[in-house]
């Protein structure tokens, strides 16, 4: 069951809130539709339940709001807009990217493609989808975790008929096998036709809320549709024999040459224009729309109004008790709505109290226990992906992007290395990789870096995670798995590199030039080391700017502006020296290190106190502080 309460969202500026107390129930078993004109404030009030927005009230699925469910993705399955993601992605790879981040194994998603009619668009990327498919798809990512609710925002909006048929078909049936389902819609026929109950809101307040068959019986009125050229002349002769045989037709008057006739048949008002020579154009039976402000009876009146209260009052079972028995005293009626005159027309006076009593539950008996304001909501923050290495694989491996760049990686590498030992004068270690001293980084660092800016900055430029998720999550364990895979992509871009380099100088040159070094092991470890590290370095700078070419800058940034200021403090004159380091570092501890250690971790220190392994580890020591502490900023708000 959805409870939601005082829902209200922060005014703007000097305009009144887009939402303004908004209280009502969504059973389980049962569709409900948010029925409201674009503007009415149905999107805002989505949002304001799963707590994307900030404003006040408080939503309870099931007895909990969304920050007290563990796992809100496994609760609610949401479908907000488009589904976001990469447009080079697959179909399959992108809810297999979504149920890493949900948990749950990666056989649902054929089980959901096959729900959905997506078996034979699988393998389709996600940029060359319909408007139709899209839809499919949003709604594959909500029953990807098989949630108790569905939370939908106009799912039929630019669909067919036939899709629509189809999309109403799964909601209903997941209704009915015991779930709860929101969905918002503008079109009056669509939610009586589909709903169970329908709520309908007017410029961000609840104006109705009803049983579908009370609302199709209050708002939709049977009509005929008429266009004629002469349709002034023929809706005068229609009121005057209405007014003449004392029966009650009205005779509206649309835009154009078009009439809305309600109270006759088509039969009557074609024998009228025929006696009278008027030509017909157009003569269809429709279900014309009385508006939001149509009355109520007033049994639904009441019902709806203790429903309100109940909800107010406790937001616990007592609200269901309340509305089982409001429901159970009110009387069924047959009778259907009174026909209005043809001049007549509702005016406000004759709406006013019906409308301001459902609107303002605050001026109910009992709202005096209530606290004046309800509780605030914050912003949900999004959890990290429950299954992160899992999920940043799916990531890396699911679009071209990252091969292609290996693949270009490779190719200037290879020659590189070969113009740069036809010119001479390269020792044989930038010859291997392909750096020559005029670049600041070789295409391999620069690769890898890019590979890393990419991890974080696809991530805000293409979401892959659903947006009911809230924005994306910049936590410890997505972190740590970004690193990981930026890690093993860089060693293997490292180790290639050397190899196709090798290879493409005994091609051309023969074994003159693929001899191994004779330091091969510390010049290994330096270059592996700068790979990795311009690796991390895209990956911790795209995660605090949001963005892949910040991330690459921060790689460049290193070589051209962090190098310089530590060569020039390392240039400048010493009062001491660091000699005896490796004797010292084996006092350390009292027992030996194990396999040589003290040898490495004093190759190591050698790196770091070079100008380029000093500069990349302060870069990285400064980007991971500030990368903490964006993050702990963002838990404390």
């Amino acid at each position: 069951m959805i409870q939601a309460i005082g829902l209200t969202s922060n005014p703007r500026k000097e305009l009144p809130p887009a939402v303004d107390d908004v209280s009502f129930e969504a059973r389980p078993g049962r569709v409900t539709a948010l029925l409201g004109v674009p503007g009415a404030g149905k999107t805002t009030t989505l949002r304001l339940m799963l707590e994307l927005q900030r404003g006040r009230g408080i939503t309870y699925f099931r007895g909990r709001p969304l920050h007290r469910i563990a796992h809100p993705s496994r609760e609610v399955g949401v479908l907000l807009s488009e589904v976001p993601g990469h447009p080079a992605r697959t179909i399959r790879g992108q809810l297999g990217m979504v149920c890493a981040a949900v948990g749950v194994p990666i056989r649902r998603v054929d089980e959901v493609i096959e729900v959905v009619g997506l078996v034979s668009l699988r393998d389709e990327r996600l940029g060359t989808l319909s408007r139709g498919m899209d839809r499919r798809l949003g709604l594959a990512c909500a029953l990807l975790s098989d949630p108790h609710t569905l939370v939908l925002d106009d799912p039929a909006g630019g669909l067919s008929v036939t899709e629509g048929r189809w999309l109403h078909g799964i909601l209903r049936a997941h209704a009915a096998h015991g779930g709860t389902v929101l969905f918002s819609t503008d079109d009056p026929k669509e939610a009586a036709r589909t709903a169970d109950r329908v709520i309908t809101l007017e410029g961000g307040r609840l104006v109705a809320d009803q049983e579908a068959a009370d609302f199709a019986r209050t708002r939709l009125r049977p009509r005929v549709a008429v266009r004629s050229p002469h349709a002034a002349r023929l809706g005068a002769l229609l009121a005057k024999e209405a007014r003449a045989a004392q029966r009650s037709v009205e005779v509206v008057r649309e835009d154009g040459n078009r009439l809305s006739v309600y109270g006759s048949t088509c039969a009557d008002i074609g024998e009228t224009a025929f006696r009278h020579g008027i030509l017909v154009h157009r003569l269809a039976d429709e279900t014309g729309d009385m508006g939001p402000h149509a009355t109520l009876p007033a049994e639904g009146l009441a019902s709806a109004t203790v429903v309100t209260s109940a909800l107010l009052t406790s937001a616990s079972a007592t609200s269901t008790s309340t509305d089982d028995a409001s429901t159970d005293d009110a009387p069924a009626t047959d009778e259907p709505a009174t026909a209005v005159a043809a001049t007549g027309a509702h005016t406000p006076d004759e709406l006013g109290p019906a409308t301001e009593t459902r609107a303002r539950p605050a001026a109910l008996p009992g709202a005096r226990d209530l606290p004046q304001l309800p509780p605030p909501i914050a912003v949900r923050q999004a959890p990290s992906p429950l299954r992160p290495l899992r999920y940043e694989l799916r990531r890396a491996t699911g679009v071209g992007t990252g091969y292609l760049t290996a693949i270009t990686v490779l190719v200037t590498s290879a020659l590189l290395s070969v113009l740069l030992a036809r010119i001479g004068h390269t020792p044989q270690p930038r010859l291997l990789a392909a750096w020559p001293r005029e670049c600041p980084l070789p295409p391999a660092a620069l690769g890898a870096g890019l590979l890393g800016a990419l991890a974080f900055g696809e991530e805000f430029r293409h979401p892959a995670l659903a947006t009911d998720r809230g924005t994306v999550p910049r936590r410890l364990g997505l972190l740590a798995a970004k690193l990981l895979v930026a890690s093993v992509t860089a060693l293997a871009l490292a180790v290639l590199t050397v190899g196709c380099d090798l290879e493409m100088l005994y091609l051309v040159y023969g074994r003159e030039l693929v001899g191994v070094p004779a330091d091969w092991l510390p010049l290994s470890a330096s270059w592996i080391g700068l790979t990795m590290g311009c690796a991390w370095a895209g990956v911790l700078a795209a995660g605090i700017f949001r963005s892949t070419t910040a991330g690459l800058a921060a790689v460049l940034a290193v070589p051209v502006v962090v190098v310089p200021l530590v060569q020039k403090t390392l240039a400048g004159p010493s009062v001491r020296k660091a000699a005896g380091f490796s004797e010292r570092l084996r006092e350390l501890l009292l027992m030996q290190w194990p396999f040589g250690g003290a040898r490495y971790i004093a190759a190591g220190a050698r790196l770091v106190a070079q100008p380029v392994g000093g500069a990349l580890m302060l870069s990285l020591t400064a980007l991971l502080c500030a990368y903490l502490l964006t993050t702990l900023r963002s838990r404390v708000r």
